[in-house]
């Protein structure tokens, strides 16, 4: 029997301020989780927080800062006994070139998307560890799973991230702590909603490279972080699962195939 009640238990979800981290917050806290939620923008936190009913924590953060993500983990641990669930949705995204990247591209979109992301979840895992277990989301990309173009250096963060996941559910599986990653795809967040209004064509011709022919939205996400979050999953670990509808694994291309004889 399926079971998403996430009653009494503790879920800390980063970059909650918007987009996909606001839609897991929501649904977390409809399957009766106390969510704790980070991000760097105060007043759109306090938007979310207002939206939930279980008593949600506010805690800001700016993830690119050094030693941010221990940072974090310090402080949450100073307001909630403890944590059942981590959802790393927290990152930013980089388009370049190798031509065009820099270190600094390099140093910038690794410390958010990789290093942060890690020593949150290390600084959190003792204690989830400590009430029996838990589950660690991490929301990394269909870049990692496949070669996008001008993207090197994000796809190799969310390759890091999903490769993470494996070792991370490696170690921590004799504590009963899962740790799973969900890759999107393309999802209609702020961080598209640009070239969605100034670059023509962009969304259906997108769309095109789907199987199911359609934008995911943040809510698509959302459901399947529940589903790690919940003892729906409680015999998955270390899988990075595709939410894309088919963009990653499925052809879409059309190819005319020659008759063959029987």
């Amino acid at each position: 029997m399926t079971n998403t009640d996430l009653t009494g238990r503790i879920a800390v979800v980063t970059g909650a301020s918007r987009g996909i981290g606001e839609a897991s917050a929501r649904a977390l806290d409809a399957a009766g989780a106390r969510v704790v939620l980070s991000a760097r923008t105060v007043a759109d936190l306090e938007r979310v927080a207002a939206a939930l009913t279980n008593d949600p924590v506010i805690v800001p953060a700016d993830l690119a800062q050094p030693r941010s993500g221990s940072v974090l983990a310090e402080q949450i641990l100073a307001v909630v006994d403890g944590v059942d669930i981590l959802v790393n949705n927290a990152g930013i995204p980089m388009r370049r070139t190798p031509d065009q990247l820099t270190e600094d591209d390099v140093d910038a979109v690794f410390s958010i998307n990789v290093r942060s992301l890690l020593m949150l979840t290390v600084g959190l895992g003792p204690s989830m560890a400590g009430r029996g277990g838990g589950s660690i989301v991490n929301i990394s990309s269909v870049a990692g799973l496949h070669g996008p173009l001008g993207r090197v250096a994000y796809a190799g963060t969310k390759g890091a991230v999903d490769a993470m996941t494996r070792a991370l559910a490696a170690d921590w599986g004799p504590k009963g702590i899962r740790v799973n990653s969900i890759a999107p795809g393309i999802i209609t967040t702020a961080i598209w909603e640009e070239s969605r209004n100034t670059v023509p064509g962009l969304i259906e011709e997108l769309a095109q490279n789907v199987a199911l022919k359609r934008w995911g939205d943040s809510d698509d996400i959302a459901d399947v972080v529940l589903f790690f979050a919940s003892d729906a999953s409680r015999y998955v670990t270390g899988e990075t699962l595709a939410v894309d509808g088919g963009m990653a694994r499925v052809s879409t291309a059309k190819v005319k195939l020659p008759e063959l004889d029987n």
